[in-house]
């Protein structure tokens, strides 16, 4: 049976979405993607760009971390983990992301266009459209890639740390 520590959960919880993170800024820095998930996240609680960032970030890393904890506890269920079971994962949620949670996203945010309610003066950021195409065309790839790593290191390192436990 796999057992892990809190702190050992925590810390590659925080160290995977910290390269989900790098992966999906860096493409937008790059010119290869439109979509920042901080900013996205963090404009759902204020209008004010420097703010929404750091809100944005910090949700981020929260949102990863919890997610971490329930890839472990699909872990724990299975009874193993590796590498190949945390990409499957990742491509799961990768894909529940980009097909779900990015279609929901005008639904819920207060400051997001819808794909049929234009822009008004309070909302006033573009809609993600099908699979976030309306942010660049190379969006859904780099999600995705982001997601497969994201699965990936959290399964080999849970995989290392309850082996070592």
């Amino acid at each position: 049976m796999l057992s892990v520590d809190l702190g050992s959960l925590l810390l590659w919880g925080v160290f995977a979405t910290g390269l989900l993170t790098l992966i999906m800024t860096g493409s937008q820095q790059l010119g290869w993607s439109r979509m920042s998930l901080p900013y996205l996240i963090g404009s759902m609680f204020t209008p004010h760009r420097g703010r929404s960032m750091l809100i944005g970030f910090a949700l981020h890393f929260a949102i990863g971390i919890v997610f971490a904890v329930l890839y472990a506890l699909l872990f724990e269920s299975w009874g193993r983990a590796s590498w190949w079971l945390g990409l499957l994962l990742g491509l799961v949620h990768g894909l529940f992301m980009l097909v779900v949670g990015i279609w929901a996203l005008p639904f819920f945010h207060p400051r997001m266009a819808g794909k049929h309610h234009g822009p008004t003066p309070t909302r006033q950021l573009e809609p993600p459209g099908f699979l976030a195409l309306n942010y660049g065309r190379r969006t859904p790839m780099i999600s995705m890639l982001a997601h497969l790593v994201y699965g990936t290191v959290l399964g080999a390192f849970y995989e290392l740390a309850a082996g070592g436990a």
